[in-house]
């Protein structure tokens, strides 16, 4: 422990501490909602193991709690952490460890917060140190927080009296937030996509609408990347020749 202080120092590991408080009590609601929404408390922790993506499976779990089938679930969790591929390649040089198991593992642990702590550091050494850290404690917090609120699930009832039926979009609307602030093009294809799923949700099954918002997404980035296509500036007109005298 007094090796990561003088590697990262004090205010990283105070930050990294307060982001695995907050995903534990994610952690622990989605655990509770799966398995009051009636969900076999080992899916949610198998999930948590396997995939260990809090958006994905939230998004994933809140289509099959609304009665939705496994494909359009899994396709759900798949389109939303179409994110961690650029991320990846963002944190190459931290998984690069020449064995295979240890970039197995660390790749495993590419999620948000890992990666943006990574990216905070101005070293490699120390991108090494935060991005491990935060992976791994995350990992175990996440994983004893889904455990912990399947099991008291059962004590519950029905989540809907608590309000709990609103965690899941809350954290969806709270992932994608930042993401938006600071691009009108991003923020305009999120509430074409969002009109788009509501109005198909009467339409069709659970999960489906959710996969129809991307097209938005393509259609406004589609028009904005033709919109900024330079036009051709107009040739000059060549200077009249003096007259002879």
């Amino acid at each position: 422990m007094s090796s990561l202080c003088r590697t990262l120092g004090r205010p990283t590991l105070a930050d990294i501490a307060l982001v695995c408080a907050a995903d534990a009590v994610v952690g622990a609601t989605f655990g509770a909602v799966a398995v009051a929404g009636g969900l076999p408390a080992w899916l949610p922790i198998a999930m948590s193991v396997l995939v260990f993506a809090g958006g994905a499976q939230i998004a994933a779990v809140g289509v099959l709690v609304a009665g939705g089938g496994a494909l359009a679930a899994v396709a759900t969790g798949l389109a939303l952490n179409t994110r961690l591929l650029p991320y990846s390649l963002a944190v190459s040089d931290v998984l690069d460890t020449g064995r295979w198991w240890t970039r197995l593992l660390g790749a495993h642990l590419v999620v948000d917060e890992s990666v943006a702590f990574a990216l905070r550091q101005d070293d490699a050494r120390r991108r090494r140190a935060a991005y491990w850290l935060t992976g791994v404690s995350l990992f175990v917090c996440w994983n004893a927080a889904v455990v912990l609120g399947a099991l008291i699930a059962g004590t519950l009832g029905n989540p809907d009296t608590f309000g709990l039926d609103a965690v899941f979009p809350a954290v969806m609307v709270a992932l994608i937030l930042p993401a938006l602030a600071g691009d009108r093009r991003l923020r305009t294809a999120a509430v074409l996509g969002a009109l788009l799923a509501v109005a198909a949700t009467p339409v069709l099954p659970a999960g489906l609408p959710l996969l129809l918002a991307p097209v938005a997404l393509v259609a406004v980035l589609r028009k904005g990347s033709g919109d900024s296509v330079p036009e051709p500036e107009p040739e000059p007109e060549p200077e009249p020749e003096p007259a002879d005298r």
